[in-house]
């Protein structure tokens, strides 16, 4: 078959079309009827299929994460517990407002029983976070160095959370034959907040947020 054979191809008489013009036209159409069919039906499936594959996945994926976490839910269950209860003996550590006076005094008498004398004892003011108030105490005592020591062991044993910070020793002055060191500090001691102090806090952030 030669171009002149397929010029002359009389579409209106294929049936005396010679069998290669026949063969060629009939490829043509099928190759016609496999791009078409392609285009309009088994594209749109195929992206069908892909979808379904990579949401299979998806749901095989948070399947699998929430097996892991029914498998595990006792240990989690377990670990919640010790979190609250250690939670709960961190927060009975933070007296409230009402307390805040008494546990100051117990700092004060802790070095008062220790022999030191206080040249400075100045609660400032509160910084207020999340659940719970710090209050910083500037400091300045004099005493011997095992009464300081002692004092500050006294201090980690107080039943509330007190911290000392900042902490710088000297002498008395630089001739001084003296014993006693000065200590300049600043204790930190927390209370929780109450519900009104909450709802305030929270109500003063979405006033801000709203600026």
């Amino acid at each position: 078959m030669n171009l002149q054979e397929l010029n002359n191809i009389d579409l209106n008489n294929t049936g005396s079309l010679p069998l290669p013009v026949k063969a060629l036209l009939l490829g043509i159409l099928l190759l016609v009827l496999v791009i078409g069919g392609y285009w309009f039906f088994w594209s749109p499936s195929l992206e069908e299929l892909d979808q379904a594959k990579a949401k299979e996945n998806e749901l095989r994926e948070t399947f699998l994460a929430k097996k892991r976490q029914a498998i595990n839910l006792e240990a989690y269950k377990q670990q919640m517990v010790e979190i609250e209860r250690t939670f709960g003996a961190l927060v009975k550590q933070l007296p409230d407002r009402s307390q805040m006076d008494g546990l100051l005094t117990d700092i004060n008498q802790a070095g008062l029983e220790r022999g030191l004398e206080f040249e400075l004892f100045k609660p400032g003011q509160e910084v207020i976070a999340d659940f719970y108030a710090e209050m910083p105490i500037s400091i300045k005592v004099t005493g011997s160095y095992h009464d300081l020591g002692v004092f500050a062991t006294d201090i980690a044993r107080l039943p509330r959370i007190v911290t000392l910070n900042d902490i710088v020793v000297n002498t008395p002055n630089k001739d001084s034959k003296d014993a006693r060191l000065v200590i300049e500090a600043v204790a930190k001691t927390y209370r929780y907040l109450d519900a009104n102090e909450i709802a305030s806090k929270k109500q003063a952030e979405k006033k801000e947020a709203r600026k």
